[in-house]
């Protein structure tokens, strides 16, 4: 999906900056995107979002190449079925999808003045939980699909809070839909991206994060949770200001920002 999108931005006129952790699969993006916005050349860094080092190295290129950020999806996303630890000491899903993309956006936060940031999430489930205290889960069993969904929850609430936060920048988050994409590719949930009917394109679901990215700030709410259409409401009990506030501290102190 964010290949998807970063083909349309090219196609658009836009200047993109791919991040990925693969070399041969992010080369294999430059060339598309290269193509998608004929022939313009787009800027590309490997960076791996289960080391912070990585995340630290990619917003010093950021803010020594671009003058200007106008949009920053925090797109990267993974899925692990087994409990893995990062070389920071973090569960990996909640560094990855979440911590990292934090620590990201704090980097680029004065380059973001006047721009937005869009955090790819998912519809937070029923059963979905996130308890600030215990970001790694260490208290808990683990599961590979509930710690993928305490980080999405993780990624409303904390554009909840940078929307307080940090008003002069349009902080959003998405559900894109259900999605055929690979995310599940090293699993048994391969065969449900894969198979499954009725599934996004990465194509339109790319289109709803693009709608965001560009669509006048007037016509979006600041700190919302939007799918295809109006913002989408969820779950009062868990998505709360308190709750948001909470994580933001939590985040800080996982990441080392002050």
């Amino acid at each position: 999906m964010g290949l998807a999108a970063a083909e349309q931005f090219a196609a658009g006129g836009d200047r993109v900056v791919l991040v990925g952790r693969d070399g041969r699969r992010l080369a294999a993006a430059v060339d598309r995107v290269r193509a998608a916005g004929h022939g313009a050349e787009p800027g590309h860094v490997q960076a791996d979002f289960e080391r912070f080092a990585d995340v630290r190295a990619l917003a010093e290129h950021l803010l020594s190449t671009c003058p200007r950020i106008d949009v920053l999806a925090n797109n990267a996303g993974m899925l692990a079925m087994e409990r893995q630890r990062t070389v920071d000491g973090n569960e990996a899903s909640v560094q990855a999808n979440h911590l990292s993309h934090f620590l990201l956006s704090m980097l680029l936060r004065e380059r973001l003045r006047g721009g937005r940031i869009v955090n790819t999430s998912v519809r937070p489930g029923r059963n979905a939980r996130l308890d600030p205290a215990d970001l790694n889960g260490d208290g808990r069993r683990y599961s590979g699909i509930a710690a993928y969904q305490s980080s999405k929850v993780a990624n409303v609430l904390f554009a909840m809070e940078a929307a307080r936060r940090w008003p002069d920048i349009l902080s959003l988050s998405l559900h894109p839909g259900l999605v055929r994409t690979d995310i599940g590719r090293d699993t048994a949930l391969r065969f449900v991206f894969r198979y499954t009917p009725f599934l996004l394109s990465p194509d339109a679901a790319a289109r709803r994060l693009v709608r965001l990215a560009t669509a006048p700030a007037g016509e979006l709410t600041n700190g919302a949770l939007y799918g295809a259409g109006r913002p989408i409401r969820p779950n009062p009990r868990l998505f709360t200001a308190e709750r948001a506030a909470r994580l933001w501290t939590a985040s800080e102190e996982a990441v080392a920002v002050c």
